[in-house]
């Protein structure tokens, strides 16, 4: 079958590899019909060291169970499927509490694990029964694409919503105007926020977030940034960050931007440079540091 293969920073080619198949009694084989590039796989597009193996790239995907193991109960051949970018068996302590990413059994997608990737033609679902969520739709269904969207960025974006406690009548500031940061905006407006900036400087894209309900918008950055938000709550600034974006900069900003007691989440794949800020930022009061792939399963009933 036909893969996405990064052999280091920028050399990413599409290759023959060997077929996915159902190795243990708890897989699933799944093939795949719609899978999309997540801006963490821009980081190793940047930043990977050379490998001789390659890796195999892609954890966002949809399409349709082709075989399962003997021991896969919820889903059968035939059924359309999201996957998310983690597997976990949905039965340990972790997974209970709805932290899949956690799942003691579990793993990625897409990092040079047994799992392999899913830009490719196929995949192997290792626990499928705690990892694939069975879609009402046919393959052919006009919304597929849309459908994507659930096997990552709507999940982060509602996760880092509610994990930054957005609510009704509440001031919201998302930071980033890509995917997640988008879906960080629906999230806000259909948790009930009163104001919603979006911090994004790509004409496109902020066409998008104000049509999602994105009151304000900012677009400068650093310092300029910060003053212009606090300029349009007042002087006082949100309840509510959400940072959408993994760079130094962006992280910089989330601490700026509250009012005292209030939230928020960074739910993005942190660059490599990004990390180091964690520990002066974990010591600002509410800051809730946010693993989003276990949102995706989580919330995948209600989204």
């Amino acid at each position: 079958m036909r893969a996405t293969v990064m052999y280091r920073a920028g050399d990413v080619r599409v290759e023959n590899v060997p077929d996915a198949t159902v190795v243990n009694p708890t897989d699933a084989l799944v093939r795949i019909t719609r899978a999309c590039i997540c801006g963490s796989d821009l980081w190793p597009y940047k930043e990977l060291e050379p490998t001789d193996t390659g890796r195999r790239m892609g954890h966002e995907a949809v399409g349709v169970v082709e075989d399962v193991g003997a021991d896969v109960r919820k889903v059968k051949k035939g059924d359309f499927v999201v996957m998310p970018f983690a597997y976990s068996d949905g039965t340990c302590a972790f997974c209970h509490e709805g932290l899949q990413t956690s799942c003691v059994h579990g793993g990625f997608f897409g990092i040079g694990g047994e799992a392999g990737g899913a830009q490719s033609e196929a995949v192997r679902v290792p626990l499928a029964d705690g990892t694939l969520f069975v879609l009402p739709v046919r393959e052919d269904d006009a919304l597929m694409r849309s459908l994507l969207t659930l096997s990552d960025v709507m999940g982060t974006g509602h996760h880092a919503a509610v994990a930054a406690k957005v609510g009704r009548g509440k001031k919201v500031a998302v930071i980033g105007d890509g995917a997640v940061g988008l879906c960080g905006v629906i999230a806000a407006k259909r948790l009930g926020a009163e104001q919603i900036i979006i911090l994004g400087r790509y004409p496109d894209r902020i066409a998008l977030a104000k049509a999602f309900g994105a009151t304000d918008v900012v677009s400068e950055r650093g310092e300029e940034a910060i003053e212009r938000v606090r300029q349009l709550t007042g002087g006082f600034g949100v309840h509510s960050v959400l940072e959408c974006v993994g760079t130094h900069q962006a992280m910089h900003t989330v601490t700026k931007q509250c009012q005292p007691r209030s939230r928020r989440s960074i739910v993005t794949s942190p660059s490599a440079a990004a990390p180091r800020l964690c520990a002066p930022i974990s010591k600002s009061c509410c800051l809730t540091c946010s693993r989003a792939a276990s949102s995706r399963a989580a919330f995948s009933t209600e989204l």
